[in-house]
């Protein structure tokens, strides 16, 4: 019975702990097709993983954090979209990345848009809703924000 409830309570706690995890596409083929068949808008990450401080102190005090992770599970299919400087990229994704980062005409970073993707007749179309980076606060403060773009 002892072991029973152990092996319950360690199920329980993979199983919470999986469901908190994100998926971070960085194939935009992907993450356009999790959005058409959610129903939900795609957040775009532009960011300098290697090199962009803002970018990093948005990593580790927003999108690391549970209230975000719970928030962007529920709310958005998730696209990152990396310029590293030190960490080389296949040139398929270096392509992908720049032509998105073109289309958003992105100035700076860390740049997070909010976007629809529509397919019209097999072309896929980005229907912007509103972008927004690094905002002081924490998780809520972000979210917050967020929320106030996606209205």
């Amino acid at each position: 019975m002892k072991n029973s409830i152990i092996l319950f309570l360690l199920f329980l706690s993979v199983s919470f702990a999986s469901a908190q995890e994100l998926v971070w596409h960085t194939d935009a083929q992907k993450a356009i097709e999790q959005s058409i068949k959610s129903k939900k808008p795609i957040m775009l990450f532009f960011t300098g993983s290697d090199w962009c401080g803002w970018c990093i102190k948005l990593q580790k005090e927003v999108f690391t954090q549970p209230e975000f992770k719970k928030w962007a599970n529920e709310n958005v299919v998730l696209l990152e979209l990396d310029f590293p400087r030190r960490t080389q990229q296949e040139e398929k994704l270096k392509n992908q990345n720049y032509q998105i980062h073109q289309a958003f005409q992105v100035r700076g970073y860390p740049t997070v848009w909010f976007t629809n993707a529509v397919n019209n007749s097999g072309k896929i179309n980005f229907l912007p809703i509103g972008s927004t980076g690094y905002v002081a606060g924490g998780p809520l403060k972000w979210i917050e924000s967020a929320k106030t773009i996606l209205k």
